[in-house]
């Protein structure tokens, strides 16, 4: 049975850790240490072939990072720019070496705002519209779009393998009832959790705090934090992070950037 690597590609909310223009101590502890540094969100799932969820304006070196030489597929959660931005990098691929459109994944809002965004490389891409609960499988695993709050046309994916159930939502607010029981139980579970103490968008994101509160009362068995930003509202440093998360242990996690786990 062929096996799967899930990554984090970046963990980060939109302005990265550190961010070029702070000095908070949660900047300036990433700034000295390279564990402690976000790029913005994304993720990848390899097994037969190369799945990106993103193409956050990092891609790049991401992808060089991880040692990937052609992407089979994308699939994306929506179409703010910490997201899409890297698309880009795309065509020089689909010029230089596939010479083949690449298929692409997404709501129909999010296709037409790459559309609109990316216009002049469209034809480098095999576009699928994607919809809440429609069934897909690519290189064997399931990806089943559920919807979230946050801008419009944004989902989470449930990531379904025959060993592992994973729900991934790097941008979203308090879970609609009908997703929160669809993914009630999962083994893996990869949450917004943007906010240190007070939640400055709890219709967008979710604080740490709430991110885990929601995770337990599903009873999720692993949660990784992502999307953290570190630096809105009250500043955190990763090692104070962790000091905080020692109480759960182990059951919740600060995803870090290039952390993989097979599924």
């Amino acid at each position: 049975m062929k096996q799967h690597t899930f990554t984090f590609m970046g963990t980060g909310a939109g302005c990265g850790v550190p961010a070029f223009f702070c000095d908070c101590p949660a900047c300036e502890e990433a700034r000295h240490n390279p564990a402690a540094r976000r790029g913005d969100c994304g993720v990848m799932v390899t097994g037969g072939q190369t799945t990106l969820i993103d193409t956050p304006p990092d891609i790049r070196q991401y992808l060089i990072r991880e040692n990937v030489r052609a992407v089979d597929q994308v699939l994306f959660t929506h179409w703010h720019f910490d997201h899409v931005g890297g698309l880009g990098e795309m065509e020089y691929m689909v010029q230089l070496r596939t010479r083949t459109k690449l298929p692409t994944y997404a709501s129909p809002y999010t296709l037409s705002s790459i559309n609109n965004e990316f216009h002049y490389m469209t034809y480098a891409l095999d576009e699928h519209p994607v919809h809440i609960e429609e069934p897909l499988t690519l290189d064997g695993v399931s990806y089943t779009a559920l919807g979230v709050r946050h801008a419009p046309g944004t989902y989470g994916y449930l990531v379904e393998t025959p060993d592992t159930r994973l729900f991934y939502a790097s941008d979203t607010g308090k879970l609609p009832r009908e997703t929160a029981e669809r993914v009630r139980g999962v083994d893996v579970m990869a949450l917004d959790a943007t906010f240190w103490g007070e939640n400055g968008s709890p219709e967008n994101h979710h604080s740490v705090q709430e991110c885990i509160e929601e995770a337990l009362s599903l009873d999720v068995k692993k949660l990784y934090l992502t999307h953290l930003c570190m630096h809105y509202a009250e500043p955190i440093t990763l090692a104070e992070l962790n000091e905080y998360l020692k109480q759960y242990d182990g059951q919740v996690e600060a995803a870090a950037d290039g952390l993989s786990f097979p599924i």
